[in-house]
């Protein structure tokens, strides 16, 4: 393998133990690595996720030696998309990201990771960082994105201290949530619902879907904006949350957006009322999306119609869904 990358053995080991990060490449060298892997047959889905995996090693990097400067962190200097989390999350928990689903290293000789889990020691490190990084970026001139990323990724550690802290840090910020329509403050009081969410607390969602996203075209827009990037929709990175403002929608593919909430919904369980409202909004904004692919659009169908049988979503996403499911049934 070093030999076809063009590459000595050290250099090799070294990326594959983790001793040598890949993102300290030259630039030309790590261009010409991925074009390399292509044509040696590669996953194009795989080498596609190099970008996220380097990102979360600059996250995890931070965590273990923070930067001395509070604003060089990684996680103040632009946000992180789903690919990314789940490549942390990989880290944290052993538990692969969907997009590497079904796909299993080959067995190699001597002794190899089956995953790239952190050990306990630094497990806790990194938790203990995050945590302090979110309270010291929760004070004036700390950084509103610094704080609401931090926070979110502290969700991950399930250890029953842990959880307790991260739930009290997160319900001290339920008032942002209970502003109605966009504000200032919008992204952050989306980010505290799911975070609760996922420690299993649902109804800051709900009241979120209600009072800070129904009905105003603002937030709806920055809703769709934000899935689109979230799902990989946005090509170029985001330095912060200003690009969910735009009202035209013009920065992404809504057949890319359709394609990723659809396959993603059964991911992400404790979600199923945003991803219901947002399945809504987008089919309202453009219509023509039930023509579009008639495969995804058949797919949706079949999988909002189950989940409407399964019964598992609120009042709301249960009229939503009908709805969805409804025009993409009559599409014909």
């Amino acid at each position: 393998m070093a030999e076809a990358l063009g590459v000595d053995l050290g250099t090799m080991q070294g990326w594959e133990s983790g001793r040598r990060p890949l993102a300290n490449m030259k630039a030309g060298g790590l261009l010409n690595l991925r074009r390399r892997l292509g044509a040696l047959g590669a996953d194009p889905g795989v080498v596609g996720l190099l970008d996220a995996a380097m990102d979360a090693d600059q996250i995890i990097g931070a965590a273990l030696k923070p930067p001395d400067h509070i604003g060089l962190h990684p996680l103040a200097a632009w946000v992180h998309t789903r690919d990314t989390a789940h490549m942390v999350a990989w880290a944290l928990t052993g538990v692969a990201p969907p997009a590497l689903a079904g796909r299993v290293p080959a067995p190699r000789r001597g002794p190899v990771a089956a995953a790239p889990l952190l050990g306990a020691a630094d497990r806790a490190l990194f938790f203990d960082h995050l945590r302090r990084t979110a309270e010291v970026a929760r004070r004036p001139g700390g950084g509103t994105l610094l704080h609401r990323q931090a926070l979110y990724l502290a969700s991950y550690d399930r250890g029953p201290e842990a959880v307790a802290w991260t739930a009290h840090a997160l319900h001290a910020r339920r008032g942002v949530i209970a502003r109605r329509g966009w504000s200032e403050h919008w992204a952050e009081a989306r980010s505290t619902a799911t975070a609760l969410a996922r420690l299993g607390d649902p109804q800051p969602l709900l009241d979120f879907i209600e009072r800070s996203l129904s009905g105003d075209d603002t937030a709806e827009a920055a809703n769709l904006n934000y899935w689109a990037y979230w799902l990989g929709g946005v090509r170029l990175p985001q330095s912060d949350d200003e690009f969910m403002q735009d009202r035209e929608l013009t920065g992404w593919d809504p057949v890319t957006l359709l394609r990723g909430l659809t396959y993603g919904m059964h991911h992400a369980p404790g979600y199923v009322d945003l991803y219901a409202h947002t399945l809504w909004a987008l089919l309202t904004a453009h219509p023509w999306l039930t023509q579009a692919s008639p495969r995804l659009a058949d797919d949706l169908a079949q999988r909002t119609g189950r989940l409407l049988d399964e019964g598992v979503a609120s009042e709301r996403a249960r009229r939503e869904l009908g709805t969805v499911h409804y025009v993409l049934r009559d599409r014909t």
